[in-house]
């Protein structure tokens, strides 16, 4: 993958993650192989696999939760430790509380970041609205559709208003319907403004790669710990 992208006036992108040489070594499996990646700031980049190809312990070292056996990792130029207030990490697991309603597990998650050194929590509720779940609903998330729980759990990322966000398969278990409606919230998330004037960027890895199309600039392929493939998305 080149080091950055470029733009019409040819001025190149900033980069939001890189990674250099980085490997992750368990014992003696090695689930990421001397990877070099960078992902220039606004694009939305796609990582396809098969299971235990590395794709989620890649997005989790850009994440910063968890570090590197060799190599070095950056966001925005720093330790992603130092970052993460301008990044946000979405698991294939929800990560929500079954009997909680949606509103009172964003005010939950929005109350730890206000604890920390994190002040970047916006509103709950908009959070909700933007994702077409009703803040107002009393209902808790364990009796919500798989489709409803991916939306809470997307909202629930949302509303640290993140520059990076780092999606592990958000397509899961949802039905076609579903999918598209997750990439439509996406599509509209590239759009939102940033303060500063930066761009947001999107890591997304995903079995079902014809689902995020619309939202694809680059394609990457992975297979044991490796890159195997970078593919740039049709202008």
């Amino acid at each position: 993958m080149e080091k950055s992208a470029k733009p019409a006036n040819g001025a190149p992108s900033p980069i939001a993650a890189e990674l250099q040489s980085v490997s992750k070594i368990y014992g003696t499996f090695a689930a990421l192989r001397n990877v070099t990646a960078s992902f220039a700031s606004g694009t939305c980049t796609v990582i396809v696999g098969e299971n235990g190809a590395g794709k989620s312990t890649l997005l989790r070292v850009i994440a910063g939760l968890i570090t590197p056996t060799r190599g070095t990792a950056q966001v925005f130029a720093e330790s992603p430790q130092h970052q993460r207030r301008r990044m946000a990490y979405m698991s294939h697991s929800t990560m929500l509380y079954d009997e909680l309603t949606a509103m009172e597990n964003l005010n939950y998650f929005a109350s730890l970041y206000r604890d920390g050194s994190c002040a970047c929590v916006g509103s709950p509720e908009m959070a909700l609205r933007a994702v077409g779940l009703d803040p107002a609903l009393t209902r808790p998330v364990g009796q919500y559709s798989q489709g409803m729980r991916q939306r809470a759990s997307l909202a629930r990322v949302l509303q640290t208003d993140p520059e990076l966000l780092l999606l592990d398969e958000p397509f899961s278990n949802l039905d076609v319907a579903s999918a598209h409606h997750m990439v439509e919230l996406l599509a509209d998330f590239r759009t939102w403004p940033v303060a500063g004037g930066g761009k947001r960027t999107i890591l997304l890895t995903t079995h079902q790669a014809h689902l995020a199309d619309p939202i694809a600039d680059t394609t990457l392929s992975m297979r044991n710990g490796q890159i195997v493939q970078p593919e740039t998305a049709a202008q």
